[in-house]
């Protein structure tokens, strides 16, 4: 027994004198094996600045020493030589397979059969020719960057996320391994790697373990309990070596005879349970601490939204929803899905929208303050919400339900009849209305930032609501704005965001008008804001309807339902509409009107579509072209909207021509010129009756 117990000291202490001969210290810092700063270190690296703890490899600063990598960093360089990557492809180490690198001064006689791609991702102080033409490579070898016909080596890193290249112009990722054999710890398993010049191995602590893996270096500790989010954790560590015969044992000293080793683990046990116990109770303490605060910070968060939204409990929302049975589910978007219910002893009808992530609690609180801040016959209404589950990232608002969906789900024939012209117009309206409503008559105004047609809500009579507030921001207020717009990351849905929005970061209520424009573009075609199923030209609906107006070609992006053609009066009121759509669709924002323009020209060329009196009273009373213009809206507003007879739109049609400045050329039947002004909602249809 004692001679073993010598074998193993002497043993250890051979081991010791051999990692000894590396230095892993390079000021307060200490590298992980096989790392080190000395001559005797397996992969050797530059101490350059030990007050810093600062180090090198070749004159690239390293970032970090992981498991299987080594993370440099690469500044762009204007003229650095190529061959300064040589740094990069050692005995033990290369460039991995997930990093490229970015070459200049490349041909396309030289690097076209080389690179991965070519771009032009040329830094501006390096300047952006045609001779400097940027090659992307993937390289895992030296040769390959030899081959590239390329002289410069300007940057280094990359990743792919969706098939997308996605560009770190400061890193490089590099692979490293140990020549055969790898001594591994007893509890880690061995990593072979195929290297481009020659293979090596590794070693990874199995699960529930941790350590660099190597019998050389610390090993692999087991982690007997890992509790709480807090990294509270009791590990018992255990020293492994390799002896001078090649056998692998655990390090330790002999404290005394048997019965001692007996009581010594039973006392092991015993305290280990105890510390357990201990942390246990800390932890369960200082969740119920975590909790309570977070209900505090709800409560405090909901006070400051909004003191009179309601609070249900989740149980009267699972009772509700006949606990979120999926025959409940109304609608499915990226924030959560939308079920049906009927909540309490009335059973009221309901919408219950169920948002399911950990970092919604904010847009949720932004949502109920700005829905309960607000009140418009136009906008959905908030009757409550449920925060009971907030810590689980369950966060539930109950909304007023709108029988009829969404104006999408019509537009695109998924529920219910096509929607007619008329019934389209009045929607369009009233969502105006409503987003007028939140630009001009609140203070400081509300900028709602995805307004979009799935976000347009119909009730029974088919009257818009709109909803979904969670991204919506308070603007400055007059008396201390020097600005029209805040800056801020843009948001919204692709297709509906403001490009001048997306460009500078400046949001403004024209951001809204922009989407709007969108939808008023869905109305009259019926198409998607995007689709993947149209030509590749046509797939942006706001771009395709900016070319076909410009060009006089509306019509080949009508809808074929709406049958504009079957009389003067539908064929006008669409273009005006989409004359009034591209208006809002302007690039930049101060050539877009405001949405009380565009609520009230959409108002007008609605107005002008309602009978005043009953079908025939035009022709029975004798009135004029000149009085029926003439007739006031007020008189009109008052009755419930119903379709005029074909000869009133007629005569109404011939009002608007006769109202409108026929030599404007500007008009959605018109080619829109550049050097002509943006068009105007006065100067429609010019040639289009006549």
């Amino acid at each position: 027994m004692h001679s073993l117990f010598v074998l193993f000291f002497f043993g250890f202490l051979g081991l010791e004198a051999a990692v000894e001969d590396c230095n892993r210290s390079c000021g307060s810092y200490t590298a992980p094996y096989p790392f080190g700063f000395s001559g005797g270190c397996s992969i050797a690296l530059n101490c350059s600045n030990p007050a810093r703890s600062t180090y090198y490899l070749g004159d690239f600063a390293v970032r970090n020493l992981t498991q299987d990598a080594i993370v440099v960093d690469v500044q762009p360089s204007c003229n650095r030589s190529v061959r300064t990557a040589s740094i990069f492809f050692r005995q033990n180490f290369a460039l991995s397979n997930r990093t490229g690198v970015l070459l200049r001064n490349c041909t396309r006689r030289h690097s076209g059969g080389n690179c991965s791609a070519e771009s032009v991702l040329v830094d501006d102080q390096c300047g952006t020719n045609y001779e400097n033409t940027t090659c992307f490579l993937n390289a895992t070898a030296m040769k390959d960057l030899d081959s590239s016909g390329c002289e410069v080596f300007y940057t280094s890193g990359v990743a792919y996320k969706e098939s997308v290249l996605s560009v770190d112009l400061n890193t490089a990722e590099l692979e490293w391994w140990l020549p055969q054999p790898c001594y591994c710890d007893a509890n880690s398993e061995l990593v072979w790697v195929n290297g481009t010049s020659q293979s090596g191995c590794r070693c990874k602590c199995r699960s529930g373990f941790h350590g660099d893996g190597f019998v050389n270096g610390t090993g692999c500790r087991r982690v007997i309990a890992a509790i709480c989010n807090r990294f509270v954790v009791i590990k018992v560590e255990a020293a492994l070596f390799r002896s001078s015969d090649g056998l692998i044992g655990k390090f330790g000293s002999l404290i005394g005879g048997k019965n001692f080793d007996v009581i010594h683990e039973t006392g092991i046990i015993a305290g280990a349970s105890t510390m357990a116990a201990l942390v246990l109770v800390y932890c369960w303490l200082r969740r119920r601490t975590s909790l309570t605060r977070k209900r505090e910070s709800i409560r405090r968060l909901l006070s400051e939204a909004s003191s009179t939204v309601p609070l249900y409990s989740y149980k009267d929302i699972e009772k509700a929803t006949d606990g979120f049975s999926p025959e409940r589910i109304l609608g499915t978007g990226a924030y959560g899905t939308v079920y049906g219910g009927e909540l309490g002893s009335s059973g009221r009808q309901v919408a219950v929208k169920l948002i399911k992530n950990r970092d919604s609690l904010e847009q949720v609180m932004n949502e109920i303050k700005v829905v309960s801040s607000v009140s418009h016959p136009n906008l959905v209404r908030l009757l409550g919400c449920c925060m009971e589950q907030s810590s689980k990232g369950l966060n539930i608002l109950v909304y007023e339900c709108m029988p009829n969906g969404t104006l999408a789900q019509h537009l695109q024939r998924q529920r219910g009849p096509a929607l007619p012209w008329t019934v389209r117009l009045s929607i369009a309206v009233d969502t105006a209305k409503a987003i007028a409503y939140l630009h001009s008559s609140v203070r400081p105004p509300i900028f709602h930032r995805d307004i979009k047609s799935s976000n347009i809500l119909l009730d029974h009579n088919y009257h818009s609501k709109v909803a979904d507030f969670g991204l919506s921001r308070m603007g400055l207020a007059d008396s201390v704005a020097s600005q029209s717009h805040i800056s801020t990351a843009p948001q919204g849905t692709p297709g509906y965001v403001d490009p001048q929005y997306h460009q500078n970061f400046q949001l403004s209520d024209k951001s809204d008008v922009y989407s709007f424009g969108v939808v008023l573009m869905e109305i009259v075609t019926g198409m998607k804001a995007v689709d993947f199923g149209r030509q590749q030209s046509e797939v942006n609906l706001a771009a395709l309807a900016v070319d076909c107006i410009g060009r006089g070609r509306v019509d080949e992006i009508v809808d074929p339902f709406l049958e504009p053609h079957r009389d003067a009066w539908t064929l006008t009121s669409v273009h005006k509409v989409a004359e009034l759509a591209f208006r809002c669709l302007a690039f930049h924002r101060d050539m877009r009107p405001s949405m009380t323009e565009v609520a009230d020209d959409l108002e007008q060329i609605k107005l002008s579509g309602w009978a005043p009196a009953e079908d025939g009273a035009l022709l029975s009373t004798g009135s004029s072209f000149s009085s029926f213009c003439s007739s006031s809206a007020s008189s009109v507003a008052e009755r419930p909207p119903r379709a005029a007879s074909k000869i009133q739109r007629l005569a109404l049609a011939r009002c608007m021509i006769e109202e409108v400045n026929v030599e404007s050329p500007v008009s959605v039947q018109d080619p829109w010129l550049s050097e002509q002004s943006s068009p105007s909602a006065t100067s429609l249809l010019g040639n289009v009756i006549n």
